[in-house]
Protein backbone atom coordinates (compact mmCIF):
# COMPACT_ATOMS: atom_id res chain seq x y z
CA UNK A 1 0.00 0.00 0.00
CA UNK A 2 1.32 3.56 -1.03
CA UNK A 3 -0.29 6.32 0.46
CA UNK A 4 -0.98 9.57 -1.10
CA UNK A 5 -1.78 12.76 1.13
CA UNK A 6 -3.79 15.36 -0.90
CA UNK A 7 -3.08 18.43 1.23
CA UNK A 8 -5.05 21.77 1.15
CA UNK A 9 -3.59 23.92 -0.78
CA UNK A 10 -3.57 27.72 -0.63
CA UNK A 11 -6.88 28.95 -2.25
CA UNK A 12 -4.87 32.67 -2.47
CA UNK A 13 -6.12 35.74 -0.62
CA UNK A 14 -3.84 35.10 2.66
CA UNK A 15 -6.33 31.91 3.47
CA UNK A 16 -4.83 30.35 6.10
CA UNK A 17 -7.97 27.80 6.87
CA UNK A 18 -11.08 26.73 4.71
CA UNK A 19 -14.33 25.10 5.75
CA UNK A 20 -15.20 21.67 4.14
CA UNK A 21 -18.59 22.55 2.34
CA UNK A 22 -19.45 19.41 1.00
CA UNK A 23 -17.72 15.68 -0.11
CA UNK A 24 -18.45 13.81 -3.05
CA UNK A 25 -16.44 11.14 -2.03
CA UNK A 26 -16.47 8.51 0.99
CA UNK A 27 -14.03 6.47 2.25
CA UNK A 28 -13.23 3.12 0.72
CA UNK A 29 -14.71 4.63 -2.60
CA UNK A 30 -11.89 4.67 -5.67
CA UNK A 31 -11.70 8.02 -7.16
CA UNK A 32 -9.91 9.03 -10.40
CA UNK A 33 -7.42 11.67 -11.07
CA UNK A 34 -9.32 14.99 -11.90
CA UNK A 35 -12.80 13.82 -10.17
CA UNK A 36 -14.12 16.78 -7.91
CA UNK A 37 -13.74 15.50 -4.52
CA UNK A 38 -15.12 18.43 -2.12
CA UNK A 39 -15.75 21.85 -2.24
CA UNK A 40 -13.97 24.28 0.37
CA UNK A 41 -15.81 27.37 1.99
CA UNK A 42 -13.91 30.56 1.71
CA UNK A 43 -15.17 33.94 2.73
CA UNK A 44 -16.47 34.76 -0.43
CA UNK A 45 -16.74 31.79 -2.81
CA UNK A 46 -17.04 28.17 -2.99
CA UNK A 47 -13.94 25.90 -4.18
CA UNK A 48 -14.23 22.70 -5.71
CA UNK A 49 -11.24 20.96 -5.77
CA UNK A 50 -10.02 17.42 -7.95
CA UNK A 51 -7.94 14.92 -6.96
CA UNK A 52 -4.71 14.83 -8.69
CA UNK A 53 -3.81 10.87 -8.28
CA UNK A 54 -6.37 7.39 -8.43
CA UNK A 55 -6.77 5.45 -5.75
CA UNK A 56 -9.18 4.50 -2.81
CA UNK A 57 -9.94 6.85 -0.52
CA UNK A 58 -8.57 5.72 3.03
CA UNK A 59 -9.55 9.17 4.89
CA UNK A 60 -10.80 12.26 5.01
CA UNK A 61 -10.03 15.33 7.09
CA UNK A 62 -13.92 15.54 8.78
CA UNK A 63 -17.46 16.58 7.71
CA UNK A 64 -18.61 19.79 6.40
CA UNK A 65 -18.50 22.56 8.33
CA UNK A 66 -15.12 21.41 10.16
CA UNK A 67 -12.42 23.75 9.33
CA UNK A 68 -8.60 22.84 7.53
CA UNK A 69 -5.61 24.35 7.76
CA UNK A 70 -3.77 25.31 4.98
CA UNK A 71 -1.45 22.52 3.91
CA UNK A 72 -3.11 20.05 6.21
CA UNK A 73 -4.00 16.51 5.00
CA UNK A 74 -7.50 17.01 3.49
CA UNK A 75 -7.61 13.49 1.75
CA UNK A 76 -5.74 10.06 2.19
CA UNK A 77 -5.75 7.92 -1.01
CA UNK A 78 -4.13 4.56 -1.34
CA UNK A 79 -2.32 4.44 -5.01
CA UNK A 80 -0.28 1.87 -6.57
CA UNK A 81 3.09 3.25 -7.25
CA UNK A 82 4.79 6.44 -6.87
CA UNK A 83 2.84 9.85 -7.29
CA UNK A 84 2.63 10.48 -10.67
CA UNK A 85 4.79 13.85 -11.64
CA UNK A 86 2.17 15.96 -12.83
CA UNK A 87 3.17 19.37 -14.20
CA UNK A 88 0.41 21.94 -13.30
CA UNK A 89 -1.62 23.70 -15.60
CA UNK A 90 -2.86 27.67 -15.76
CA UNK A 91 -5.19 28.14 -13.28
CA UNK A 92 -3.71 25.26 -10.92
CA UNK A 93 -2.39 26.11 -7.49
CA UNK A 94 0.56 24.10 -6.07
CA UNK A 95 1.04 23.20 -2.70
CA UNK A 96 4.52 21.82 -1.20
CA UNK A 97 8.37 22.05 -1.78
CA UNK A 98 10.54 21.78 -4.80
CA UNK A 99 11.05 17.96 -3.44
CA UNK A 100 7.55 16.76 -3.89
CA UNK A 101 5.03 19.13 -6.03
CA UNK A 102 1.10 18.58 -5.53
CA UNK A 103 -0.78 19.93 -8.13
CA UNK A 104 -4.66 20.11 -7.63
CA UNK A 105 -7.34 22.16 -10.25
CA UNK A 106 -8.91 24.80 -8.09
CA UNK A 107 -12.06 25.98 -9.93
CA UNK A 108 -13.78 29.33 -7.53
CA UNK A 109 -17.76 29.01 -8.40
CA UNK A 110 -17.75 31.75 -10.30
CA UNK A 111 -18.42 30.09 -13.99
CA UNK A 112 -14.54 28.66 -14.65
CA UNK A 113 -14.63 25.18 -15.63
CA UNK A 114 -11.09 24.37 -16.13
CA UNK A 115 -11.32 21.43 -13.32
CA UNK A 116 -14.56 19.84 -14.26
CA UNK A 117 -13.48 18.39 -17.58
CA UNK A 118 -14.74 15.48 -19.27
CA UNK A 119 -13.29 11.84 -18.94
CA UNK A 120 -11.97 9.61 -21.68
CA UNK A 121 -14.28 7.75 -23.92
CA UNK A 122 -15.87 4.90 -21.90
CA UNK A 123 -14.95 7.02 -18.59
CA UNK A 124 -18.37 8.35 -16.12
CA UNK A 125 -17.82 11.94 -16.75
CA UNK A 126 -18.91 14.39 -14.00
CA UNK A 127 -21.78 16.37 -14.36
CA UNK A 128 -19.95 20.00 -14.40
CA UNK A 129 -21.96 22.37 -12.48
CA UNK A 130 -21.87 24.98 -9.46
CA UNK A 131 -22.07 23.51 -5.78
CA UNK A 132 -25.22 25.96 -5.27
CA UNK A 133 -26.98 23.66 -8.14
CA UNK A 134 -25.71 20.71 -6.71
CA UNK A 135 -27.31 21.43 -3.15
CA UNK A 136 -30.41 22.65 -4.96
CA UNK A 137 -31.04 19.42 -6.94
CA UNK A 138 -30.24 17.38 -3.96
CA UNK A 139 -32.61 19.26 -2.69
CA UNK A 140 -35.54 18.81 -4.98
CA UNK A 141 -34.38 14.91 -5.48
CA UNK A 142 -33.23 15.74 -9.07
CA UNK A 143 -30.60 13.71 -11.06
CA UNK A 144 -28.52 15.98 -12.44
CA UNK A 145 -27.84 13.87 -15.25
CA UNK A 146 -31.02 14.68 -16.52
CA UNK A 147 -30.42 18.33 -16.83
CA UNK A 148 -29.07 20.08 -20.10
CA UNK A 149 -26.04 21.99 -19.40
CA UNK A 150 -25.77 24.78 -21.87
CA UNK A 151 -22.55 26.64 -20.23
CA UNK A 152 -19.18 25.64 -21.59
CA UNK A 153 -18.50 21.94 -21.77
CA UNK A 154 -21.48 21.83 -20.82
CA UNK A 155 -21.97 23.14 -17.53
CA UNK A 156 -25.21 23.53 -15.90
CA UNK A 157 -25.97 27.24 -15.55
CA UNK A 158 -28.54 28.29 -12.94
CA UNK A 159 -30.94 29.23 -16.00
CA UNK A 160 -30.80 25.22 -17.16
CA UNK A 161 -31.67 24.26 -14.00
CA UNK A 162 -34.52 27.13 -13.06
CA UNK A 163 -36.14 25.57 -16.87
CA UNK A 164 -35.46 21.74 -16.09
CA UNK A 165 -37.95 22.69 -12.93
CA UNK A 166 -40.09 24.35 -14.33
CA UNK A 167 -40.41 21.66 -17.51
CA UNK A 168 -40.82 19.21 -14.29
CA UNK A 169 -44.19 20.93 -14.11
CA UNK A 170 -45.78 22.79 -10.93
CA UNK A 171 -47.39 19.88 -9.44
CA UNK A 172 -45.90 19.33 -5.46
CA UNK A 173 -46.02 16.53 -3.46
CA UNK A 174 -48.20 16.54 -0.48
CA UNK A 175 -46.71 15.07 2.36
CA UNK A 176 -48.72 14.10 5.77
CA UNK A 177 -48.14 15.65 8.50
CA UNK A 178 -45.59 14.36 11.05
CA UNK A 179 -43.31 14.87 13.99
CA UNK A 180 -40.15 14.35 12.29
CA UNK A 181 -37.56 16.83 12.16
CA UNK A 182 -35.20 17.80 10.48
CA UNK A 183 -30.87 19.07 11.84
CA UNK A 184 -29.16 21.28 9.09
CA UNK A 185 -25.85 22.38 10.00
CA UNK A 186 -24.43 25.41 9.56
CA UNK A 187 -21.75 26.22 7.72
CA UNK A 188 -20.95 28.09 4.72
CA UNK A 189 -21.90 31.11 3.72
CA UNK A 190 -24.94 31.01 6.33
CA UNK A 191 -22.15 30.61 8.96
CA UNK A 192 -20.43 33.11 7.93
CA UNK A 193 -23.42 35.68 8.06
CA UNK A 194 -24.60 34.40 11.55
CA UNK A 195 -21.07 35.09 12.91
CA UNK A 196 -20.65 38.88 11.53
CA UNK A 197 -24.41 39.55 12.25
CA UNK A 198 -23.78 38.19 15.50
CA UNK A 199 -20.67 40.22 16.11
CA UNK A 200 -22.19 43.51 14.45
CA UNK A 201 -24.95 43.40 17.49
CA UNK A 202 -22.31 42.09 20.19
CA UNK A 203 -20.05 44.96 19.36
CA UNK A 204 -21.81 47.67 17.55
CA UNK A 205 -24.52 49.81 19.77
CA UNK A 206 -27.08 50.83 16.93
CA UNK A 207 -29.14 53.53 17.10
CA UNK A 208 -31.91 53.25 14.64
CA UNK A 209 -34.06 55.79 13.33
CA UNK A 210 -37.22 55.48 10.97
CA UNK A 211 -38.70 58.73 9.15
CA UNK A 212 -42.02 58.55 7.12
CA UNK A 213 -41.57 59.91 2.98
CA UNK A 214 -44.25 60.78 0.81
CA UNK A 215 -42.75 59.36 -2.96
CA UNK A 216 -45.72 60.66 -4.75
CA UNK A 217 -43.84 62.94 -6.59
CA UNK A 218 -40.81 60.57 -7.12
CA UNK A 219 -42.88 57.72 -8.01
CA UNK A 220 -44.45 59.71 -11.08
CA UNK A 221 -40.88 60.71 -12.21
CA UNK A 222 -40.43 57.40 -11.87
CA UNK A 223 -43.02 55.67 -13.92
CA UNK A 224 -42.79 58.73 -16.46
CA UNK A 225 -38.43 57.65 -17.45
CA UNK A 226 -39.59 54.34 -17.65
CA UNK A 227 -42.01 55.04 -20.07
CA UNK A 228 -39.20 56.70 -21.88
CA UNK A 229 -37.02 53.45 -21.66
CA UNK A 230 -37.79 50.90 -24.31
CA UNK A 231 -36.40 47.74 -22.11
CA UNK A 232 -38.06 46.39 -19.75
CA UNK A 233 -35.22 45.22 -18.24
CA UNK A 234 -33.82 48.23 -17.66
CA UNK A 235 -36.45 49.85 -15.96
CA UNK A 236 -35.71 51.90 -12.77
CA UNK A 237 -36.69 51.19 -9.20
CA UNK A 238 -37.18 53.34 -6.61
CA UNK A 239 -33.10 52.28 -5.09
CA UNK A 240 -31.14 54.35 -7.87
CA UNK A 241 -32.70 57.22 -6.54
CA UNK A 242 -31.90 56.75 -2.63
CA UNK A 243 -28.56 55.88 -3.67
CA UNK A 244 -28.11 59.31 -5.80
CA UNK A 245 -29.84 61.04 -2.28
CA UNK A 246 -27.82 59.00 -0.28
CA UNK A 247 -24.60 60.17 -2.20
CA UNK A 248 -25.34 63.92 -1.89
CA UNK A 249 -26.51 63.54 1.52
CA UNK A 250 -23.54 61.89 2.59
CA UNK A 251 -21.22 64.89 1.42
CA UNK A 252 -23.12 67.07 4.24
CA UNK A 253 -22.80 64.31 6.65
CA UNK A 254 -19.19 61.94 5.91
CA UNK A 255 -19.43 60.97 9.46
CA UNK A 256 -21.78 58.65 7.83
CA UNK A 257 -19.92 57.46 4.58
CA UNK A 258 -17.22 56.08 7.05
CA UNK A 259 -15.54 52.50 8.03
CA UNK A 260 -14.47 51.29 11.86
CA UNK A 261 -10.74 50.06 11.62
CA UNK A 262 -11.06 47.79 14.94
CA UNK A 263 -7.24 46.49 15.00
CA UNK A 264 -5.94 50.43 14.70
CA UNK A 265 -8.80 52.24 17.23
CA UNK A 266 -9.25 54.73 13.70
CA UNK A 267 -12.45 55.50 11.90
CA UNK A 268 -11.78 56.03 8.33
CA UNK A 269 -13.69 58.96 6.13
CA UNK A 270 -14.12 58.25 2.61
CA UNK A 271 -14.71 60.62 -0.11
CA UNK A 272 -15.78 58.21 -2.48
CA UNK A 273 -18.68 56.24 -2.02
CA UNK A 274 -19.08 52.77 -2.06
CA UNK A 275 -22.72 52.00 -2.44
CA UNK A 276 -23.17 48.08 -0.90
CA UNK A 277 -26.49 46.77 -2.26
CA UNK A 278 -27.48 43.65 -0.01
CA UNK A 279 -28.98 40.98 -2.03
CA UNK A 280 -30.83 37.99 -1.32
CA UNK A 281 -29.25 35.18 -2.86
CA UNK A 282 -30.19 31.15 -3.13
CA UNK A 283 -27.13 30.81 -0.99
CA UNK A 284 -27.93 33.95 1.48
CA UNK A 285 -27.50 37.30 1.82
CA UNK A 286 -24.74 38.95 0.21
CA UNK A 287 -23.78 43.02 -0.39
CA UNK A 288 -22.15 43.29 -3.45
CA UNK A 289 -20.31 47.13 -4.05
CA UNK A 290 -21.01 49.75 -6.58
CA UNK A 291 -17.39 51.12 -6.98
CA UNK A 292 -17.45 55.26 -6.63
CA UNK A 293 -20.82 55.75 -6.86
CA UNK A 294 -20.46 58.77 -6.51
CA UNK A 295 -19.34 59.22 -10.21
CA UNK A 296 -22.69 57.59 -11.67
CA UNK A 297 -25.87 59.41 -12.66
CA UNK A 298 -29.48 57.77 -12.47
CA UNK A 299 -28.95 55.39 -15.15
CA UNK A 300 -25.68 54.44 -14.88
CA UNK A 301 -25.95 53.80 -10.77
CA UNK A 302 -29.47 51.62 -11.52
CA UNK A 303 -27.18 49.79 -14.18
CA UNK A 304 -24.66 48.75 -11.81
CA UNK A 305 -26.25 48.13 -8.87
CA UNK A 306 -28.68 45.71 -11.02
CA UNK A 307 -25.63 43.90 -12.52
CA UNK A 308 -23.87 43.82 -9.00
CA UNK A 309 -26.70 42.29 -7.63
CA UNK A 310 -27.25 39.48 -10.17
CA UNK A 311 -23.60 38.32 -10.37
CA UNK A 312 -23.88 38.04 -6.80
CA UNK A 313 -27.12 35.90 -7.10
CA UNK A 314 -25.45 33.90 -10.00
CA UNK A 315 -21.96 33.50 -7.99
CA UNK A 316 -20.32 35.04 -10.78
CA UNK A 317 -19.42 38.15 -8.62
CA UNK A 318 -15.73 38.43 -8.24
CA UNK A 319 -14.03 38.93 -4.61
CA UNK A 320 -13.51 42.48 -4.67
CA UNK A 321 -17.26 43.28 -5.81
CA UNK A 322 -18.41 41.66 -2.56
CA UNK A 323 -15.90 43.71 -0.29
CA UNK A 324 -14.83 47.09 0.71
CA UNK A 325 -18.13 48.71 0.88
CA UNK A 326 -18.61 52.23 3.11
CA UNK A 327 -22.43 52.61 3.70
CA UNK A 328 -25.27 50.34 2.62
CA UNK A 329 -29.11 50.20 1.09
CA UNK A 330 -31.02 47.38 1.92
CA UNK A 331 -34.50 46.31 0.67
CA UNK A 332 -36.91 43.63 0.88
CA UNK A 333 -38.77 45.27 -1.96
CA UNK A 334 -42.93 44.75 -1.46
CA UNK A 335 -41.91 42.60 1.10
CA UNK A 336 -40.45 45.83 3.37
CA UNK A 337 -43.37 46.02 6.04
CA UNK A 338 -43.83 49.28 7.82
CA UNK A 339 -40.59 49.44 9.50
CA UNK A 340 -37.77 47.29 10.47
CA UNK A 341 -34.25 47.72 12.09
CA UNK A 342 -31.63 46.55 9.69
CA UNK A 343 -28.26 45.78 11.05
CA UNK A 344 -25.20 46.78 10.08
CA UNK A 345 -22.39 46.10 8.33
CA UNK A 346 -19.15 45.75 9.53
CA UNK A 347 -16.93 47.69 9.43
CA UNK A 348 -19.90 50.52 8.41
CA UNK A 349 -21.27 52.56 10.61
CA UNK A 350 -24.48 53.36 9.05
CA UNK A 351 -27.13 51.37 6.92
CA UNK A 352 -30.63 52.69 5.03
CA UNK A 353 -33.48 50.33 4.94
CA UNK A 354 -36.44 50.86 2.63
CA UNK A 355 -39.57 49.34 3.55
CA UNK A 356 -43.09 49.05 1.29
CA UNK A 357 -44.57 51.79 -0.28
CA UNK A 358 -48.19 52.10 0.49
CA UNK A 359 -51.64 54.26 -0.60
CA UNK A 360 -52.84 55.71 2.06
CA UNK A 361 -55.24 59.37 3.05
CA UNK A 362 -52.83 62.30 4.79
CA UNK A 363 -53.39 65.37 5.89
CA UNK A 364 -51.54 67.54 2.20
CA UNK A 365 -51.81 70.77 2.09
CA UNK A 366 -54.10 71.46 4.31
CA UNK A 367 -57.09 68.74 2.71
CA UNK A 368 -57.26 65.51 2.82
CA UNK A 369 -55.55 63.26 -0.02
CA UNK A 370 -54.39 60.19 -0.70
CA UNK A 371 -50.47 60.00 -1.25
CA UNK A 372 -47.98 57.56 -1.44
CA UNK A 373 -46.25 56.54 1.62
CA UNK A 374 -42.91 55.03 2.34
CA UNK A 375 -40.75 54.81 5.40
CA UNK A 376 -36.54 54.76 5.47
CA UNK A 377 -35.34 52.45 8.33
CA UNK A 378 -32.03 53.50 9.42
CA UNK A 379 -29.51 51.97 11.89
CA UNK A 380 -25.86 53.40 12.84
CA UNK A 381 -23.27 52.97 14.92
CA UNK A 382 -23.86 55.17 18.01
CA UNK A 383 -20.21 55.40 19.05
CA UNK A 384 -19.18 56.92 16.02
CA UNK A 385 -22.66 58.79 14.68
CA UNK A 386 -24.37 60.95 16.98
CA UNK A 387 -28.38 60.65 16.88
CA UNK A 388 -28.57 64.52 16.01
CA UNK A 389 -26.35 64.06 12.88
CA UNK A 390 -27.88 60.35 12.25
CA UNK A 391 -31.44 62.32 11.82
CA UNK A 392 -30.41 65.11 10.30
CA UNK A 393 -29.09 63.21 7.25
CA UNK A 394 -31.91 61.38 6.78
CA UNK A 395 -33.93 64.28 7.08
CA UNK A 396 -31.51 65.60 3.82
CA UNK A 397 -32.34 62.62 2.29
CA UNK A 398 -36.45 62.75 2.94
CA UNK A 399 -36.41 66.41 1.66
CA UNK A 400 -34.44 65.11 -1.98
CA UNK A 401 -36.96 62.11 -2.27
CA UNK A 402 -39.90 63.81 -1.53
CA UNK A 403 -39.03 66.47 -3.98
CA UNK A 404 -36.74 64.34 -6.78
CA UNK A 405 -35.61 67.51 -8.88
CA UNK A 406 -33.34 68.92 -6.28
CA UNK A 407 -31.73 65.08 -6.50
CA UNK A 408 -30.43 66.59 -9.71
CA UNK A 409 -29.50 70.14 -8.86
Amino acid sequence: MSEYKFKLPDLGEGTVESEIGEWFVKVGETVNEEDIVCTMMTDKAAVELSSPVTGKVLQLAGEPGDIVSVGAALMVVDIAGDPPAVVPEAGAVTTGTSKAPEPVSVSADTGDTSSARAGEPGETTRVITSPAIRRRAKEAGVDLAEVAGTGPGGRIQRKDFDAHMKGAGTATLIRPRSSKTTETKIIGLRRIIAERMSASKREIPHFSYVEELDITELEALRKHLNSKQGKADERLTLLPFLGLALIRAVREFPQCNATYDKERNVIVQHDAVHLGVATQTPDGLKVPVVRHAESHNLHELANEMRRVAGAARDNSAKKDELSGSTITITSLGKLGGIASTPVINMPEVGIIGVNRAVERPVVFNGQIAVRLMMNLSTSFDHRFVDGYDAAAMVQSIKEMLEHPATIFV
